[in-house]
């Protein structure tokens, strides 16, 4: 049998991923999906979109696009992640499809870009929320300065960093010690966040403050046309990704034929909810010129309807939702290194497991120190968060035409979940992905294209790894 088939990729991973404990239940899988999801996007991007379209109904025609879209790539998971609930997710789709190369590249570029920059993104973000608050003020304060000059001057270390370094070692910490404690924090911190954000909602629709005319206000010089609907739906994107982690760790959640497609498919829809009543509560309270002036259009919304002490409850509670998403975002992360080196496609400490703790402890550290690098070296995380946006659309494409691939060649795989709509759903997520990679390519076409490269890197590595360790297969 060969090893590129996707019926000898199914037994091997069958083999190995038994050995990660399956002890998430459904509720851990619907936090995970929740939780990571709803970060900082939902108290950002309504100031993005506005400017972009100019209107409440645009707006609103934008979350339900969006959030059509991803839940159309949702369903499209729930089938090969039922049909395949292992460790890596996409990577195990994409390698049985595609071959090996395929899912080695999805892995690197995941391991070396998107996940640790991912995660040095979050981590900065909170620090940067958290610099709000009066008592958090000395992050923005230089902490020491390497020996390292640029532009004729050491390269200062801000307080900022620290804690941003701090934050990562503690929720990989968390991870280290074990799947199931990682999944217990998540479902607790994912319905306090659900939580705060309908106290949030509750506090600005029972205002005296607010207008049900502020929904008619207009913003006259917004991009408008269809290059402003398409930035507004690229922000709705961007708010609504993060679905996919819970088909990283398909293979530590019980029962995966029902659980991984009610989590993604239900958790969508708990998604989209909050976010939509979010976003009107925000618009009851501001005027549209008003939401489009403001850098973070939740906390101003709180801070008409309670002064100081709505915006920090504002911030607070964008502070608990990147914190939640920080969790699944490394919880995720370190399980596809993980699936490849057990696959005998990465280096093999990759595919250790902590034998007290069962968790892939190597690739947490591993990850861990490449996030504490990039917030070292580097001030603007979000200029490399975009390196990987390219990249990261190309693959959801490519993963989603896996369904099928698997269809047409593999009728035989037991699918417990089928998505519904077939074949018209798929592809049209699938052309949506396309239409999202040609618009993340025009835009930002010096970032696509180092994305592009950095993906390519990985095709040298691959070759050395393959030739490397089948010739110690042999040897042996």
């Amino acid at each position: 049998m060969s090893l590129n088939s996707p019926a000898a990729s199914t037994q091997s991973h069958t083999e190995v991923t038994h050995e990660l404990p399956r002890v998430l239940g459904g509720s851990h899988a619907m936090a995970i999906v929740v939780g990571t999801i709803i970060g900082s996007g939902i108290f950002l991007v309504p100031t993005e979109m506005m400017q972009a379209v100019g209107s409440s109904g645009l707006v609103y025609l934008a979350w339900v696009v969006g959030g059509l879209l991803s839940l159309f790539g949702a369903m499209t998971y729930a089938e090969l992640g039922s049909m395949m609930p292992y460790a890596g997710g996409e990577y195990v789709y994409l390698r049985g499809a595609y071959g090996d190369r395929t899912g080695f590249l999805y892995m690197w570029t995941w391991f070396a870009v998107a996940k640790p920059a991912s995660i040095a993104s979050v981590t900065s973000g909170l620090a940067r929320t958290l610099g709000i608050f009066a008592v958090f003020h000395w992050l923005d304060m230089v902490a020491f300065a390497l020996p390292v000059r640029v532009h004729g001057e050491l390269l200062p270390v801000m307080w900022s960093q620290i804690f941003a370094i701090g934050m990562t070692w503690l929720i990989t910490g968390l991870n280290y010690l074990g799947i199931k404690k990682a999944g217990d924090f998540q479902v607790l911190f994912t319905m306090l966040k659900a939580v705060l954000i309908l106290v949030v909602v509750g506090f600005c629709f029972a205002s005296s403050t607010g207008s049900w005319g502020n929904f008619a206000t207009t913003l006259p010089h917004a991009t408008g046309g269809v290059t402003g609907f398409m930035i507004a739906l690229i922000a709705t994107l961007w708010a609504y990704d993060g679905w996919n982690d819970l088909t990283m760790v398909a293979g530590e959640v019980k029962t995966p034929e029902r659980n991984l497609p009610f989590a993604l498919i239900g958790g969508l829809f708990v998604v989209g909810a909050l976010f939509m009543a979010t976003n009107a509560a925000i618009q009851y309270i501001l005027a549209a010129p008003q939401i489009a002036a403001s850098p973070r259009p939740a906390v101003a919304a709180l801070s008409v309807v309670a002064g100081p002490a709505g915006a920090a409850l504002g911030a607070a509670g964008m502070a608990l939702s990147i914190f939640v998403t920080l969790n699944g975002t490394i919880m995720s992360g370190a399980r596809i290194p993980f699936a490849a080196a057990r696959d005998g496609l990465f280096f093999p400490p990759f595919g250790k497991i902590h034998p007290r703790f069962k968790s892939p402890s190597t690739s947490l550290v591993i990850q861990g120190l490449l996030s504490t690098v990039l917030l070292i070296a580097l001030g603007r995380f979000q200029q490399l968060f975009e390196l990987a946006v390219f990249a990261e659309w190309l693959f959801y494409m490519l993963t989603a035409t896996t369904v099928f691939v698997y269809r047409r060649k593999h009728p035989e795989m037991t699918r417990p979940y089928r998505v519904w709509g077939y074949p018209v759903l798929p592809a049209v997520f699938v052309l949506s992905a396309a239409v999202v990679l040609y618009s993340s390519f025009v835009g930002n076409l010096q970032g696509s294209l180092i994305g592009t490269g950095l993906i390519l890197l990985g095709l040298p590595l691959y070759e050395w790894i393959k030739r490397r360790y089948d010739s110690a297969a042999i040897a042996s």
